[in-house]
């Protein structure tokens, strides 16, 4: 922590020069042919929690920790998250030969009430381009009961647009969702996956380079088969490990599906152990 405030504070172009000098993956799926990203862009959009501690996330030396136990680790081919935190590993010089996508919309906070209307506040096409990264991911919640959904469609195209237009990946996370008590909650019903997945690959004048960040839920086969967009599985917390490591494994047979995306289950997981987690996650691959 001292190194990395000592180089914001006295020397904030050592950012950019460990950007320029990072070496680069040859492909976002590794050298196996399958993705495993580890991603950490939860606290930029307040969702701190983790199982029953409402804070895990916001302590940065422990998240860096264990991001770096992570990036270690065989099979670990890449990272997803804000800026604030891919510089932190930047200059910890952990994100060589590794796949990097920048979180790009952060604005609809956690159980707030403008949470729909998910802006783009962080990354935008141009920097990730000019940093060497290798994509950007957006949230794409579709509400269908908030009049804000049309501008986060717009949002997401011209996202989607601009990553095209400079070959970067366009990873797109859709999800149908609607305000229940206050709150909005996704729909991971298989026929509401699937109609996000149908909306979201409609999206943007190309998508030669538009890949998906889906959900893992009932029916995979079914869900998967809706589009021929490249898709990579996302874990979220999880309560059940095996569970989800065994519907993990499921999923990933089906042809679009290149790899998983998940975060707080491998950087949290239940016991500690973030390099075991890991290790199983890139076992199924």
């Amino acid at each position: 922590m001292s190194r990395i405030v000592s180089a914001r504070v006295g020397d904030p172009g050592a950012i950019a020069a460990a950007a320029a000098r990072r070496v680069k993956a040859p492909s976002p799926l590794g050298e196996h042919g399958r993705a495993m990203i580890i991603a950490a862009d939860h606290p930029a959009r307040g969702a701190n929690g983790v199982g029953g501690e409402p804070s895990a996330m916001a302590d940065r030396a422990r998240l860096l920790d264990r991001l770096c136990i992570a990036l270690d680790r065989p099979g670990v081919t890449g990272v997803l998250a804000t800026a604030d935190i891919l510089e932190d590993l930047l200059l910890l010089g952990v994100l060589d030969g590794k796949s990097v996508f920048g979180s790009m919309n952060r604005a609809g906070l956690a159980d707030s009430v403008f949470e729909i209307d998910d802006r783009f506040t962080g990354y935008d096409a141009a920097t990730i381009a000019a940093m060497g990264f290798d994509g950007g991911k957006m949230l794409t919640r579709i509400a269908l009961d908030d009049p804000a959904t049309p501008s986060v469609l717009e949002n997401t195209a011209r996202a989607v647009d601009e990553l095209n237009d400079r070959q970067l990946i366009a990873m797109v996370e859709p999800f149908m969702s609607a305000w229940r008590d206050g709150r909005i909650r996704n729909d991971l019903s298989t026929d509401a996956v699937t109609k996000s997945i149908t909306i979201a690959s409609g999206l943007g004048r190309r998508t030669a380079y538009t890949w998906l960040k889906l959900p893992v839920v009932e029916d995979m086969e079914r869900v998967l088969a809706s589009s021929t967009l490249p898709a990579l599985l996302l874990g979220g917390e999880v309560k059940d490990a095996d569970a989800a490591f065994a519907s993990w494994g499921k999923a990933l047979k089906q042809p679009t599906a290149q790899g998983l995306v998940v975060g707080r289950s491998l950087l949290y997981p239940a016991g500690g152990d973030v390099a075991g987690a890991v290790d199983k996650a890139v076992s199924l691959l």
